[in-house]
């Protein structure tokens, strides 16, 4: 009884292992290229590869969605980034500061005419900035072109999102 089982284990484990290896050889003959995916979901799936990218601190993958030329304005009182190189290396000053990142991207609205892309969502970011548990909410409006090598990010604003009942300070008697 116990050789018939490892006959079976055998069996098994072979076409296991042969169904695997088919699906990864690649398409040959007649076989139909598959669908392009509707623009829409190209810019959605931009997005969220990026953001991504953002996460896990990935250069390769953030670069593959921004434009050479982007303009930044980041959710901080400060001036707009021009281009890919100032905005990484204010990024990297960013991301050396945070561990545990998560970023959650929701009400995503979406507007394609022709060769652009506009896209609005609201965020929640939580984490450990110098070393310490934080959190935000914010907005950001994405304009993406879309070039020869796919959709890229030409312009970001993100906008913070201050909680006035957190904030507010109570007023002093008189």
């Amino acid at each position: 009884m116990q050789i018939h089982r490892r006959i079976i284990l055998i069996v098994v484990l072979v076409l296991l292992v042969s169904a695997a290896v088919g699906a990864q050889r690649p398409r040959r003959g007649n076989q139909p290229e598959p669908l392009p995916l509707p623009v829409e979901q190209q810019v959605d799936l931009a997005i969220s590869e990026m953001l991504a990218g953002w996460q896990i601190g990935d250069q390769q993958l953030l670069r593959k969605y921004y434009a050479d030329d982007v303009t930044v304005v980041s959710g901080a009182y400060e001036p707009p980034l021009l281009g890919w190189e100032n905005y990484w290396k204010a990024y990297q000053a960013q991301r050396q500061r945070m561990q545990s990142v998560r970023l959650d991207r929701r009400n995503t609205v979406l507007r394609i005419k022709g060769d652009l892309a506009w896209a609005t969502y609201q965020w929640e970011f939580q984490g450990l900035v110098d070393q310490q548990p934080a959190s935000s909410r914010g907005h950001t409006t994405l304009i993406l072109e879309r070039q020869k090598d796919g959709w890229r990010i030409v312009h970001n604003h993100t906008s913070l999102v201050v909680n006035p009942a957190a904030d507010a300070q109570p007023a002093e008697p008189n």
